[in-house]
């Protein structure tokens, strides 16, 4: 089990998974990467932050953090509710939308609508530097409820023998980690002069889902108009689970109608306005985030035979999270799949997260700083920006892993291009102390092999992080 957090940085915060490269010359495909300070293999990793660990509250007061539940967003493609009551030790878990099936062997019922409870407890004494970051940590046990889609038992696994469980963290008015994973896989189709298997979908273990949720979000839309950059990362379990990541420059109006200049990227199926985050412009739900139909598809899509295409099925929802100020954008797109009728099926699995940051000017250094969260690898990541140069790090063991230079003043304002020691290229954005990236190429020994098939590509890379440190 690692539940260690580097020391010097002062609090772990986790979330979703994601990426691609650099390529083009305008502002929503940069052109390449300058990184004055550094490039390629000059850029050594740094080792671990040498500032101790603070002793300032990370989390609310034992008894207050049960006040706050929190919404936010999974790699899994799904919008969860999420509250801990650190006196009881038990947390309550809520699945609002998700494409995740209830069962393994089946597409539907997913576990949208479904609630599970269960009990929570502390990485163990020492695991983490200071026993504040470890009253802040809960390790999630087995969360039991009824499915709402078939009214059966709905049972996650328990600490025992879970090498890998899904853990929150909370504090600085965002709670991450990983939720409850699950164990997807489905026969396929069996079509008359067709077929069988059709639609088969392997089988694959994910220990946990990268998730990020906010204490505090807002349905005025009021507070969204702008131009955004973009990172986001889609995954298709019927193309054998195909990971797509990019980039994106999108701008948002009072009405929340996206427009972007996609449309001209052949490779993606953009809404449009040519974004590739929301399709249909955005309208408010009764779960406090707001709906978009027809969301764009980035991965290769599954064709039924003789039906062909399906359209676009899935919908993105925007969370509006505020933190430290800002109004940080995440958007799920949760894949919608219903065979119950071959004559009107639809299969649009694509599921994945965005995170979208404010086009504003970031020079060298805009944002340095310690930063813990999961990523694609299924793991927990801690990184150390400091102007030009940022480091990957073991929390367990506080070792540098991969370095990576950040080259700053590309032609979109805010986004800053990334390129690994090894030569690797990607993107990172940051807003109201949150940070997310991407790399095409495998980073920190790629995926852990209990969330992996033997076939599971390591990269593309992302991750989302929270700041705890300066």
């Amino acid at each position: 089990m690692s539940h260690g957090i580097t020391r010097g940085l002062a609090m772990a915060i986790a979330t979703a998974p994601f990426l691609i490269a650099c390529g083009g010359g305008k502002a929503d495909s940069p052109g390449a990467i300058s990184a004055p300070q550094c490039s390629g293999s000059s850029c050594g990793v740094q080792g671990p932050p040498t500032s101790s660990a603070s002793a300032t509250a990370l989390c609310p007061a034992t008894a207050d953090i049960v006040k706050t539940t929190y919404l936010g967003g999974a790699g899994s493609g799904e919008i969860v509710q999420v509250n801990i009551d650190a006196t009881a030790m038990k947390y309550t878990l809520k699945w609002l939308e998700s494409p995740i099936p209830l069962r393994t062997g089946q597409v539907t019922p997913t576990r949208a609508g479904t609630q599970i409870t269960g009990a929570v407890i502390h990485p163990p004494t020492g695991a983490l530097p200071t026993a504040e970051q470890t009253r802040c940590a809960f390790i999630l046990g087995a969360g039991t409820g009824t499915g709402v889609g078939d009214g059966q038992p709905y049972t996650t696994p328990d600490f025992v023998n879970n090498p890998n469980p899904p853990t929150i963290l909370v504090g600085q008015g965002v709670a991450g980690g990983g939720i409850p994973g699950a164990t997807v896989q489905f026969s396929g189709l069996s079509i008359p002069l067709v077929g069988s298997g059709i639609g088969a979908v392997p089988n694959r273990h994910f220990d946990f889902y990268p998730f990020l949720g906010f204490a505090s979000t807002t349905t005025d839309i009021t507070k969204l108009p702008g131009t955004y950059n973009g990172l986001l990362y889609h995954l298709a379990p019927s193309g054998n689970y195909a990971t797509v990541a990019t980039n994106t420059v999108e701008t948002f109006d009072a009405s929340g109608t996206c427009t972007s200049s996609n449309a001209a990227n052949p490779n993606y199926s953009p809404n449009a306005g040519g974004c590739l985050t929301t399709g249909n412009p955005l309208t408010l739900n009764s779960n406090g985030y707001f709906d978009s139909q027809q969301a764009p598809q980035i991965v290769a899509q599954f064709k039924l035979p003789l039906l062909g295409a399906t359209g676009k099925s899935g919908v993105a929802h925007m969370i509006l999270g505020q933190v430290n100020g800002a109004t940080v954008p995440l958007v799920v797109r949760t894949g919608f799949v219903d065979t119950s009728n071959l004559l009107t099926a639809k299969v649009d699995d694509e599921s994945g997260i965005a995170m979208l940051a404010a086009a504003t000017p970031l020079a060298s250094g805009g944002f340095n700083g310690g930063y813990v969260g999961a990523d694609s690898n299924f793991k927990s990541t801690a990184t150390l920006i400091q102007g030009g140069v940022g480091t990957f790090i073991n929390p367990s063991t506080s070792a540098a892993e991969d370095g990576f230079g950040l080259g700053y003043g590309l032609p979109s304002p805010g986004l800053v291009g990334v390129q690994q020691a090894n030569g690797q290229t990607g993107f990172a954005i940051a807003s109201g102390g949150l940070y997310a990236i991407e790399i095409q190429g495998t980073v920190n020994g790629g995926i852990t092999p209990t969330s992996a098939n033997s076939d599971t590509p390591n990269a593309p890379y992302f991750g989302i992080g929270a700041q705890i440190s300066k």
